[in-house]
């Protein structure tokens, strides 16, 4: 079975977004985010290992309205596994975890992760509680995954196994501060419209 092209995937997800809020991971995931275009509801992570699940919750609790996903990779995301229990406490039906999972620690070296050892993030989100949760290894399920993240009204988490490629990288802002303005420059103007 071959893996998918992260890039492929990630620009699937995003065709014709609307105003879905994305909140891309440390690493790789930001850049994949940051290749597909630089939208003000992008909010890609700087220096915040592990952080990005708990980001996308307070912006879906935040901004109930609105369909909110975290893009992330599994080293991110197991170092962040306590946020899956709170999460599915929590269950807010706009958030989406989206998890590249390319089994690899990308940012250090193409290490083997954890999940290349047999590590289920997924069945470790059916466990913490989440209602809907997938394993995404081929085109066609990404066009699942695509239609869920859109239209579905249930907190979703998806492993897609991705190829652990190293593509060139595609930075995004830095600057924390104009990105938390500039997003809430837009849902102000939202709001208000």
């Amino acid at each position: 079975m071959t893996a998918l092209h992260r890039r492929e995937v990630v620009r699937e997800l995003l065709r014709e977004r609307g105003d879905l809020i994305v909140v891309a991971g440390l690493g790789s995931p930001a850049y994949d985010l940051a290749a597909c275009g630089n939208a003000p509801l992008d909010f890609p992570m700087w220096g915040a290992m592990g952080g990005a699940a708990m980001v996308g919750l307070g912006l879906a609790l935040a901004q109930p309205q609105r369909q909110v996903m975290v893009l992330t990779g599994d080293g991110e995301m197991l170092m962040g596994l306590g946020s899956l229990a709170t999460i599915a406490v929590q269950r807010p039906p706009n958030l989406r975890i989206v998890v590249l999972d390319n089994e690899r620690f990308g940012e250090t070296g193409q290490q083997p992760s954890h999940t290349a050892h047999g590590v289920d993030l997924a069945a470790i989100a059916q466990g913490c509680g989440f209602p809907k949760t997938r394993i995404v290894r081929e085109a066609s399920d990404v066009d699942k995954l695509r239609n869920d993240i859109y239209i579905s009204n249930e907190l979703l988490f998806a492993v897609v196994k991705v190829s652990p490629e190293e593509l060139p990288r595609v930075l995004p802002p830095r600057d924390g501060a104009y990105l938390t303005q500039r997003m809430r420059e837009v849902l102000a103007a939202d709001d208000s419209g």
